[in-house]
């Protein structure tokens, strides 16, 4: 079990190949940062019980070689918003975009240095920084707010009664607000099921019906689609 952090920089590299993730883990040792490797299945296992503040301390993922690297990204970001590097050992346009599809944020070739990897995800979490809105503002006119600890949220202090897969959804898209989220992992999110199948239509049925519901409170909508790509919260 990983401790927590803090605001120590901490990365996790996960590959199917021992000799690999201890080979990262060694060169982030000697630039004097913290890692951890993790073999895909234990990773799962570790990241389905992982307490929030070690996730909170983990700057960074690096994903290698793996059964199924868009679903081990997608269980990544339904939990962490840390940067998710992939490494490619080969060319392929079909496999790079479907690993930026799934929520990866940066694909690179290798070999590449963990010096390189360090400063492409201090540069992800910089510009990801930038582009957040201030706390106090819980959506551009101050009247939509939704709440973390299981109530509904409320338009003009009057509470917005949902279903409780409807709250969790509003909940999950208010705290990546201004990123955009694919159905997976909304699906991984809310249902906290990484072995199955992201049901695409289960998710839009339900989004669709919170849409409509805050239109018709607010006036406009919060929560904006887009056509096979996902969806973004912007208050």
């Amino acid at each position: 079990m990983l401790r927590a952090w803090g605001k120590t920089e901490m990365y996790i590299v996960i590959d199917e190949r021992e000799s690999v993730t201890a080979q990262y883990v060694a060169g982030f040792t000697d630039e004097g940062v913290p890692a951890r490797g993790h073999e895909a299945g234990a990773f799962a296992e570790w990241l389905a019980v992982a307490p929030a503040q070690d996730l909170a301390g983990i700057s960074g993922f690096v994903l290698g070689d793996c059964a199924d690297r868009p679903r081990c990204t997608v269980a990544i970001r339904s939990l962490s918003q840390a940067p998710i590097i992939a490494l490619n050992e080969t060319r392929s346009l079909e496999q790079t975009l479907a690993l930026f599809t799934a929520g990866i944020d940066d694909v690179v070739r290798k070999p590449v240095h963990v010096r390189e990897i360090i400063a492409r995800a201090t540069a992800i979490r910089r510009r990801v920084s930038r582009g957040l809105p201030a706390p106090a503002t819980p959506d551009r006119a101050g009247r939509l707010v939704v709440h973390t600890d299981g109530r509904d949220p409320e338009i003009d202090g009057q509470s917005l009664l949902l279903p409780r897969r409807e709250r969790h959804i509003l909940e999950y898209l208010a705290k990546n607000r201004g990123r955009q989220v694919t159905k997976g992992q909304i699906f991984a999110a809310v249902y906290g099921d990484l072995e199955t199948a992201c049901e695409e239509s289960v998710v839009e049925g339900h989004i669709s019906k919170l849409r409509k519901k805050l239109r018709a409170r607010l006036g406009h909508d919060p929560i904006e689609a887009r056509r096979l790509a996902g969806y973004t919260f912007v208050g």
